[in-house]
This record gives structure tokens, C-alpha cells and sequence, in this order.
């Protein structure tokens, strides 16, 4: 009852939102962009997806086996792919996750171990996402003159380097002191994963080498939708307004993103002095590009043999009954 409430409450927040959102634009234009879509840019943004969802699996991988874990190039594109698709229906940004640490927990890895990997992953990506929001931040800053907005900037890229910096420190925290708090425990030990991941050469590079490109790639597919519909929105005005609005997206708040990506998109784009309504837009092309792609994880959920994992299992939280090996 409480779960269904919860959803409920996600979904409700997801059509508010959304419901905000199109107030605030010329539905007009909106539907004069989405009517003119040409198929090609699209089919380039998906291939695109495509090829996000194969260097995020590379990423994982690198992180589960650094973590005395053992994951295939094979079941590592699996298992990202269903996570893909139960990010796509699952009440938040964030339910391809719990996805993820379900399968490898029950292939072998541990609920531990794979609630750490998926962490770590995710912590990765944001902080990645962050520097790139700060090293953006001179040429941002031309365009958005709003003191708020540029306040939120700098609160978002700053805050959350330094919650990722907070993250590392645990690792650092002594095993017998961090022992005493099973939440403390679990942070400090996946802490611990992320300073042997930094520590080694390889496993650093792999990180970076794949971390960047799948933030390019995002950028280049709310590119390429821009250009499905001719919208005057060039690469870099993507670069520079669209990590903010991911970052803020990721917050598990509604259904998939929706609605919290539209408004932070129409927001943004109102900053930088472009169309609210081309922001909408492109943000609408975005989700149902990952949308459709995420079908395709639904597909390889149902042809993989893990179809006993039901909604219900993905948004639970997984025991952590076993430590992972640090």
C-alpha cells in the first residue's frame, strides 16, 4: 500500500510538472516543431542511445570486477540494457539501478558487492557530469546573466563535487569506527572500492575514457533532436545548458525524469535567452528517444530468463547482508 502510494505520488508530481511546464510555453510552437520531426535525426540520436547504454556496460563492468567481482562485456550490455528499460517505467530516474543490482546480486555477485558497483557508478557519472557544469561554467555564464540562475549554477556543480569529495573521505573513515553504523559501513566499504578504482591506473582511465563520452553522446542526442526539428539550438548551447538539467533530473522525484527534465529545460532555455518552447521540445524528443530504446531493454528482459524480476522487486531495497571485498 505504502509503495502504491509512493508511485502515486511520483506520478502526480510528474503531471504537475509537466502540467507547469506547458503553461509556461506557446503550445503553438511546440506542436509546430513536433509535427515538422524528421525521422533521420532521431534514428541518429537512438544509435547514439545505443551506444551510450554499450560505454556505460564497459564503465560497470570495469568497476564490478576492480571489486573481486566477476562480469562479462556480454552480461554487463544485458543487464544495462534491462536497467535502461526499467529506468523508462520505474517511478524515478534512478529504478534502472536497482534493476542492475538485482541481476548481478542474483548472477552471482552479492548484494553487496552490486549494491556498491551500482553506486559507484552512479556517483561516477554525476561527478563527471559536475566538472564538466564547472569547466563549462566561463562559457555558461556568457549566455545565462540571470545572478539567480548563475548562483544555481555554481550550487549545483560545486555541491556536487563536494558530496563526492564527502563520499571518498568515508573511505578513510577507520573500519573498527565506521563498523558501528550499518549505513557508515556499507558508504566507507564502497568508499574503499572507489579509492582502489582511483588508485589503479587502468581501472582511472576506463572511467574517464568512457564517463566523457557518454555525457557527449547525451549531448549529442538532445542534438540531434534539435536539428530533427530545425530549432535554432547549436552543440554548444546544449553543452552548456543541458548537465545542469541532468543533474537536477536525476533527482528521484517523478516518473522516469518526466516533468522534472521539462521544467528544468524550459528554465533553462528562458536563462539563456532562447525559446522556452524549443526547450520543451527537445526535452519531449529526448524521453521518447529513450523511451523507444528503453523498449528495446524490455525485449532483452523477457528473452534473458530474468523475467521473475517484477517492478515490485526493482524498487526494493536490497539486503546488504554480505560485505563486498574492498
Amino acid at each position: 500500500m505504502q509503495r502504491t502510494l509512493f508511485l502515486l505520488l511520483k506520478g502526480a508530481v510528474s503531471v504537475l510538472l509537466l502540467y507547469l511546464s506547458l503553461r509556461a510555453v506557446h503550445l503553438g510552437a511546440v506542436g509546430a516543431r513536433l509535427m515538422s520531426v524528421k525521422p533521420a535525426w532521431l534514428a541518429a540520436a537512438a544509435i547514439l542511445m545505443l551506444v551510450l547504454i554499450g560505454l556505460s556496460a564497459v564503465r560497470w563492468r570495469e568497476i564490478v570486477n576492480v571489486g573481486a567481482g566477476r562480469l562479462g562485456i556480454g552480461p554487463a550490455l544485458q543487464f544495462n540494457f534491462i536497467g535502461t528499460f526499467f529506468s523508462q517505467v520505474l517511478p524515478s530516474t534512478v529504478g534502472g539501478d536497482a534493476a542492475r543490482i538485482w541481476l548481478l546480486a542474483r548472477s552471482g555477485g552479492g548484494w553487496a558487492a552490486a549494491t556498491y558497483s551500482v553506486l559507484i557508478d552512479r556517483i561516477v557519472g554525476v561527478t563527471m557530469l559536475a566538472l564538466i557544469v564547472i569547466v563549462c561554467l566561463p562559457w555558461t555564464m556568457d549566455i545565462v546573466h540571470d545572478p539567480i540562475a548563475r548562483g544555481l549554477l555554481l550550487l549545483i556543480g560545486f555541491g556536487v563535487l563536494a558530496a563526492a569529495g564527502l563520499f571518498l573521505a568515508l573511505g578513510l573513515v577507520p573500519a573498527r569506527l565506521a563498523a558501528r553504523v550499518a549505513l557508515l559501513r556499507h558508504l566507507a566499504a564502497a568508499s574503499r572500492m572507489t579509492w582502489v578504482l582511483c588508485r589503479t591506473r587502468r581501472s582511472a582511465l576506463v572511467l574517464a575514457g568512457t564517463s566523457l563520452p557518454i555525457h557527449l553522446s547525451t549531448v549529442a542526442i538532445v542534438w540531434c533532436c534539435a536539428q530533427s526539428v530545425a530549432a535554432p539550438v547549436g552543440f554548444e548551447q546544449v553543452l552548456f545548458l543541458l548537465p545542469p538539467v541532468l543533474l537536477i533530473a536525476t533527482v528521484p522525484i517523478s516518473i522516469a525524469g518526466w516533468g522534472v527534465r521539462e521544467s528544468s529545460m524550459v528554465v533553462a532555455f528562458g536563462y539563456a535567452g532562447l525559446a522556452q518552447s524549443d526547450g520543451l521540445t527537445l526535452s519531449i524528443l529526448f524521453g521518447l528517444v529513450s523511451f523507444a530504446v528503453g523498449a528495446i531493454g524490455g525485449v532483452v528482459w523477457i528473452a534473458s530468463g530474468f523475467k521473475r524480476l517484477s517492478f515490485a522487486a526493482a524498487t526494493e531495497t536490497p539486503p546488504l547482508a554480505d560485505e563486498a571485498r574492498p
